[in-house]
């Protein structure tokens, strides 16, 4: 259980690093932005590496939001109250 425990904060707190880029300052500066990034005439989408961690982060950042809210609230609960 100690395992568990350890791995779920892990992971939150790892989805949370993604979810705070900055796009502005960050992500654009390593050119990972999802507005800088034009896929070249008759490539697909998700033609390289580059692309699919682009989409990663643009996915993490858009559908985690409130889901990290939440369970943030909850893991700050849990160590308030049983420490």
């Amino acid at each position: 259980m100690y395992l568990f425990g350890n791995l779920i904060y892990i992971s939150v707190l790892l989805i949370n690093a993604i979810a705070i880029l900055s796009e502005d300052r960050f992500l654009a500066r390593i050119n990972l932005s999802p507005s800088s990034y034009d896929p070249a005439f008759g490539q697909g989408a998700d033609a390289s590496a580059k692309a699919k961690i682009i989409n990663l982060i643009a996915s993490v950042r858009t559908l985690m939001r409130i889901p990290l809210i939440v369970i943030n609230t909850l893991i700050i609960v849990y160590e308030l109250v049983l420490g």
